[in-house]
This record gives structure tokens, sequence and C-alpha cells, in this order.
């Protein structure tokens, strides 16, 4: 291939980039419908960057990587912004952000300005609709959308629906234009998606279209029905004030009224930035909104002017990309496992699609209720989240997009493991598979669960390996593990001498694992981590649990009459006693020690303690063994049973269902006077 016909090619693609991107750009800022992921649009758009960089004589002033969002909606009186709302340019890697600080350095030098000791503020990068929101002598008197960075939509009486957002601010200068992010808190989005579906509606992609399709309602009444919510992110046209940094800027908001973001920080160093970044990636999921990166600008506004605007995009900022945690793509056909407790749960099988870093081909349905509910069938375009380390799940279909003929799914009438006839228990979610004993189904997850993480925690041993030693006939139950022998073992295939001793070496330090967690790796039916934990602490012993009748359970913080029943059942059960008893044998510990055993006189006994949120210096679990020592309680839920929560950074529900009940909530150093035996009065 000749120059010419190389770049004849590359014309072409571009031409091509340009109509695809312009597409995607009307269904996203216009119709609020995006067909693709972020990081696909991403990707097509630093195509074209790349291109347009290597031919400069093609880039026209219609091209999306010249111009910010798209035309204004027609339904909207136009809004002309006094300063451009300008777009972001993306780092994705270390070294794309550094590489950032090396260019504007370079630049300022090249305009013969000292760059000298550069300050920089990091803060979340909202997954929300950018807005402007213009204030005449402290009241406000215009709210409108970015539109394409220069015209926008006027949409304040929508704005003014926004509860949390200031109408009039004390002090005011004679103009200031407050530039915010509207968006939607994560459970609030996935109640209002419910709701469209039960109406017939198409469901939102993700919070963002859902926050702009709020505000871009033209019935201002339907827009104060959602429960919409602002940060702001700084200050457009002003008069009357000045700011000489950023950071300042944004105290001034604080000051005045406006949600803030209270995690904003300033940084001396690119290297502090870097760490700032991975600190909100680590957190991303503990919080109730949605961001999808972090913004960096330079702090010192002096300098914004210096360094000015490339394109569409100011050369003071950046922002740092995270992999997305919700896609888009197509459900192709919905199967049904047999858990470790025998219930039936749907899965959703997908066309693998990029989430959150992985790709992601299976999600969770979770059972029958939820997937009426959402309406989901195969054929579908689902919307998939995937969260930390959370099973990816499928949060709902997109019914507008829905084939024709598309069936609902029905739950199966025989267990797909073992052929036995499925029962539906009355008020249940679940069909299940009564064969407890003898599902092979069962007996798998129920093994994977015991050396799970967080149960066990017997490393060397994992979904494959599971199978295998049922498949060998090396064990039958969870028992059966603490029976293996190293010379078994060398015997498989790829085992060897090394890694068979070390397997043996896991299993044996596993009969060190505290009673709690052996409790929750049995796998009693509705017995999480946090229920084992109460259960545990309640009643010393599995063998005082097992004698404890189902009404003397329930007295236990937490524990439903359902729930109670089930654990007394399964107690009872001769086999999984039998189980128990061999598990003993083996060494486990299946009751807690002197040590871990609440000490009776402590400055919190008979004090029920919630943790939520971050804790600045401790871990969950750490805080919690406070709390334990000083003689208190430590439950997973707030109830009026509930003497105080400690709330820490970025608390959920948790902290607002305290709030309701009227539970004193205290922080890091509320708890150190818990401790210390300083109680809040009544």
């Amino acid at each position: 291939m000749t120059d010419e016909d190389a770049d004849r090619d590359e014309a072409k693609r571009i031409a091509d980039l340009r109509e695809q991107l312009n597409h995607h750009i009307v269904l996203y800022h216009e119709k609020d419908d995006p067909e693709i992921s972020d990081e696909e649009y991403d990707n097509l758009y630093a195509e074209l960057q790349r291109l347009e960089a290597k031919h400069p004589e093609l880039i026209t002033g219609d091209s999306p990587t010249q111009r910010v969002g798209s035309a204004p909606s027609t339904s909207f009186a136009p809004v002309e912004h006094a300063i451009p709302m300008l777009s972001l340019a993306n780092a994705r890697t270390e070294e794309e952000l550094t590489s950032w600080e090396t260019r504007i350095r370079n630049h300022l030098i090249r305009r013969d300005v000292d760059p000298g000791q550069l300050t920089y503020v990091t803060e979340p990068k909202i997954d929300g609709l950018a807005i402007s929101l213009t204030y005449e002598n402290g009241k406000l008197v215009q709210g409108a959308t970015r539109g394409n960075g220069r015209v926008g939509e006027d949409v304040t009486a929508n704005i003014e629906t926004i509860e949390a957002l200031p109408k009039e601010i004390e002090g005011a200068p004679a103009l200031i234009e407050v530039r915010g992010e509207v968006y939607l808190p994560i459970a609030d989005f996935a109640a209002l998606n419910q709701k469209r579906v039960d109406a017939g509606l198409p469901a939102f992609a993700n919070p963002r279209n859902s926050a702009a399709g709020s505000i871009r309602q033209v019935d201002p009444k339907a827009a104060a029905e959602r429960p919409l919510a602002v940060w702001s992110y700084g200050i457009g046209a002003v008069d009357g004030i000045s700011f000489e940094s950023h950071s300042e800027e944004m105290s001034w908001l604080r000051d005045h009224g406006f949600q803030v973001n209270p995690d904003i920080a300033v940084h001396d160093s690119i290297e502090a930035v870097l760490e700032r970044c991975h600190w909100w990636l680590d957190r991303r999921d503990e919080l109730d909104f949605e961001i999808d990166g972090v913004v960096i600008k330079v702090d010192t506004i002096g300098l914004w002017n210096e360094l000015g605007v490339a394109g569409r995009e100011p050369r003071w900022a950046i922002a740092w990309k995270f992999p997305p945690t919700t896609a888009t793509t197509k459900l192709l056909d919905i199967v049904w496992n047999v858990g470790r407790t025998g219930h039936m749960v749907p899965f959703a099988m997908l066309d693998p699609v990029r989430v959150g870093g992985v790709t992601v081909s299976t999600a969770t349905l979770h059972n029958e209720e939820d997937l009426a509910r959402k309406d989901v069938r195969a054929g579908d375009e689902v919307v998939v989240l995937r969260a930390g380390d959370v099973i990816p799940q499928v949060v709902s279909a997109l019914p507008q997009k829905r084939p024709e003929g598309a069936q609902k799914p029905v739950p199966p009438k025989v267990c797909p493991a073992c052929g036995t006839d499925v029962v539906k228990p009355e008020d249940s979610v679940f069909s299940i598979c009564p064969n407890r004993a003898g599902c092979p189904g069962q007996i798998f997850q129920h093994i994977k669960h015991f050396v799970s993480r967080g149960a066990m925690d017997i490393e060397g041993i994992g979904e494959k390996q599971v199978a295998r030693f049922l498949e060998e006939g090396l064990i039958s139950d969870v028992a059966d593990l603490y029976d293996l022998r190293q010379e078994q073992l060398q015997e498989l295939d790829r085992m060897g001498e090394t890694s068979s001793a070390n397997l043996i070496a896991e299993i044996d330090k596993s009969r060190e694992v505290p009673f709690p967690r052996v409790l929750f790796a049995l796998g009693l039916i509705g017995v999480g981590s946090v229920t084992a934990e109460v259960l545990a602490d309640e009643f010393g012993s599995i063998e005082a649990l097992r004698e404890a009748d189902p009404e003397r359970i329930e007295q236990t913080e937490g524990i439903g009459p359902i729930m109670a029943q089930q654990v007394a059942e399964s107690l009872s059960d001769d086999r999984t006693w039998a189980m128990i008893e061999r598990l003993k044998a083996a060494g486990l510990k299946l009751e807690l020690s002197e040590d871990e055993r609440r000490p009776e006189g402590g400055p919190l006994e008979g004090k029920t303690v919630v943790l939520t949120g971050t804790l600045p210096d401790l871990t969950r679990d750490e805080a919690g063994a406070m709390v334990k020592r000083a003689g208190g309680k430590v439950t997973g839920s707030v109830s009026k049973k509930t003497d105080y929560v400690i709330a820490g950074e970025s608390a959920g529900s948790k902290l607002e269902k305290a709030e309701k009940l009227g539970v004193p909530v205290l922080d890091r150093e509320g708890l150190d006077r818990l401790l210390a035996g300083e109680l809040p009065a009544d």
C-alpha cells in the first residue's frame, strides 16, 4: 500500500468515526438513550483524535473533537453561556497523567511564566448532567444545561424543584454563575427504573441518563417527583467578587449553602494526585452516587488564562477515568443453577462485555421475584452492573429494544442438577430442590462456599478443585476435606509434592479460623457473615445454639421469626449435625474462646452498636473488636433496639435510618468516648 492509499484510508476512517460519534452524541446528550458504553465511546473518540493529529488539514469545526455535547433541544429556550462550558481531556494511565503535567509546565515556560510549585485540586467526577446556575443579587434567575458548550437549554423551572439547591444566597455578589452536576443517588435510580418498568416505560441505562431525563422533563411537576441532587464543582461568570484559587471558590460555595463534596483535596505534587486517584477508585463502591473518575485542576486561577484552551478542552484540567461499572449488552439466555441451600437461582448468559475493567459473560438475576419485577427476557438489551468484587448483576432490561416474540422465563419444574421435582414454598421468591443430602449441585455449592474467602478461606481450593475432588471421589462433603492426605493428592495429575503439601497445610491452618466464621462457613439457610457474628456472640457455641428453640433465637438482635425457625431446623437435621460433629472432631473451633467472649461489666455492657461508613484509622473489624472488648454488641442493621451508630465517611442508608429513628449518631471521636465509658446523655 502506498502512502497515498494509506492517507485515503485514514481520511475515510476519519469521516466514518465522525459519523459514528455524531450519532452517539445525539443519543447520549439529546435523547438520553445511549447504545454504547462510555468506554466504547471514549475509544472511538481517542482514535479520531489520533488520526486528526496525524492529519490536521482534515480537522473541521463540526468535528466531535472541536465541540462540546450536542445542539440544545428545541423544547427549551436557548441560553448562551457567558463563559463556555468546556469538556475535559481524559487520562487512563499514570503515564498519561504525568504527561499532562509535563505539557502544562512546558506551555507555561514557553509563555515566560515560571510554573514554580504547582498545586492541584482533586474532586470526584460525578456521572451526571452538567448545569449552570445564574444568581443575580443573590437570587437564582436561571438554570441551564451545558448543551453544546456555548448554548444550553433553559431548564430553570426544573432546576428549582431540587430541594437541596439554594434559591437565594446571603452576601452574594451582583452576579455569580455556579456550575455543578445534577445526579440521582444509586438507590433512587434503581427505584425510578422499577417505577418506569411497572408503568410500561423504558428503563434508563444508567443514573446519568435518569438525571438528564429528569431535568429535561417539559413538565416541572414530573421533574419534582424525582429525588435529584447536585454537587457544585466551580464558578463561571462572576461580578463583584474574585478568587485566587479553585479551592477558595469551593470553600465559598460550601459556606454559602451549596453541596460541595467533602473529600475534595489540594495536593502539591502529581504523585500525591495519583495516590488520591487510586484512593477514590478503592472507595468508589462505597458511595451512594456514581463517579466515573477524578477531575484534576490546577489550583491557581491566575494560571488558567495562561494555559488557555486546546480545542474544546482546557489545558488546566484533566479527568482521570475509571473503568465503567455499568455497560449494556445482549442477554443471550437465562439458565437456572441450584444453590447450596437448594434454591433455584437464575443467571443471565451475556454477550461478553467489558465492565469495571474485566470482561463479563454471566450475571446474577437474584431470584424469581426480581426476575419478574425487572421483566428480563432472553434476547433483551440489558444494563449490567459490576461493583468491586460483587458478582455482576443485571440491573434492568431496555424493553424499547426488545426483539419481537421474546418470552418471559419460567422456573424449572425439576432440579437441573439431580432431576428431583422442585417445590415452591408459599411466599418464597425461590423454587427449591428438596434433595438436600443427595443433590450434587447443592453439595458442590456448599463445599465451594465453605472454602471461600470470608468463610474458611482455604487458599488453593477453588471452584475447579472442588469439582475435581468430587469427581475423583476424594470428598463427598466439607468434613471430608479434613481427612485428605498428601499421598492422595499427589496421585492426581498436575498436583505434585509441593502443591499437595501446600494444600494440606492450608487445610490445617483453617482449623484456627474463629467460631463466627466457621458458623458462616456451615452454610445454614439465612445465616450470612453478619448474622453468624451475632449468633456466635449471643450463644457462644454451636451446642448452645442447637439447644435453643426458635423463640430464644428470635430474641437475638437482627433475627426475625423466619430466620430463627430456619436456623433451628437446620441444626436439628441429623445429617447436618453429624457433619458438624465430624468437623468438631477434626479440630475446628465451634465455640468462642474466653478472650473472644464479651466481658461482663464493660462500659458498653448491654449496648448495641452499628458501624457504617469508613473510619479514618480503623477497619470495620478493628472497630467492632473494640466495641466487643468494651462489652458491647455489634450488629449489621439499625433498629429501635440500636443504642448507637458510629458513622464514618460515605455512610449510607444506615445513617439515614438512624436519623429517622432518633438513634444517637457518633463519629470516630464519639467512639473513643463510648469506649472510655463517657456515654451520651439520653
